[in-house]
């Protein structure tokens, strides 16, 4: 369950980073029921924020680093930018931006863990983060797929302090890791990590990335408006139990996300 309470540790904020922000806007907009909003001036639209019924779920934004593919940017709620940079440097990952603040809005930072798997943090001033989750178009779960469980338990962990348990897949499919923020009970559980074969983490050359995981009302019918719009699907829709149904998407510029209908409790 992924809050706006600003937990230590748990996700505050998401924005992609897309070659054509005109066009991710107007997929985003066809798929999730999102209204974009330009902060730029004139014709350019380099970036803005997404809104659900007047709420503000995620930004938007041109991608401008040489050599870096579309993707969602997942934000972690933090107190402290410079000492969660020095956890995450002791702890063997990088820093790919440095703390800065924008303006009054909060002080962000940006890192790869040991592996390559891209994240971020926020220490929020004026603005606390997405002001909408857990409901119909707005983040309901993150996801990290990796080529190492046990080093991402352990590097994540010493981060930001997460819980992790452990649960079977069916099938024989392995084992899921299920992450809660720290000193919070299970049901405030609010993502996941699972390892995977590096060919299998195509989209990122083999390397760990995480991703988000949207609510639908209904799954298949935002599914039909991912390929109609020039999206496609990896995976499903499929029903899985005890979770929802659900489907693997990737927009057009290559940006993979879940969309998800959760079980009726």
């Amino acid at each position: 369950m992924i809050t706006t309470d600003l937990t230590p540790g748990s996700p505050c904020w998401l924005d992609l980073g897309a070659p054509d922000v005109r066009a991710a806007a107007a997929f985003y907009g066809a798929v999730l029921g999102w209204e974009y909003e330009s902060m730029g001036e004139g014709e350019d639209m380099e970036g803005g924020m997404f809104r659900k019924d007047g709420k503000t779920v995620a930004g938007l934004g041109k991608l401008t680093e040489e050599g870096a593919r579309s993707a969602w940017m997942i934000y972690y709620a933090v107190t402290d930018a410079d000492a969660t940079t020095q956890a995450v440097e002791r702890a063997g990952g990088t820093v790919r931006v440095a703390p800065r603040d924008l303006d009054d809005w909060g002080r962000m930072a940006q890192y790869s863990d040991p592996l390559g798997g891209q994240f971020a943090v926020w220490q929020p001033g004026k603005n606390a983060g997405f002001e909408l989750a857990d409901e119909p178009g707005s983040l309901s779960w993150t996801e990290l797929y990796t080529t190492d469980a046990a080093g991402a338990k352990e590097f994540y962990g010493g981060v930001f302090g997460w819980q992790f348990s452990d649960m079977e897949l069916p099938g024989g499919g392995g084992a899921y890791t299920l992450i809660t923020p720290a000193g919070l009970p299970e049901e405030r559980m609010q993502g996941g990590l699972m390892q995977l074969p590096a060919e299998n983490l195509t989209l990122a050359n083999g390397r760990p990335y995480w991703h988000p995981v949207f609510h639908v009302t209904d799954c298949d019918a935002a599914v039909a408006q991912v390929t109609e719009n020039g999206g496609s699907v990896q995976m499903g829709p499929e029903d899985a139990e005890g979770v929802g149904r659900l489907a693997v998407c990737v927009d057009p510029s290559n940006a993979d996300f879940v969309v998800l209908t959760p079980t009726q409790s």
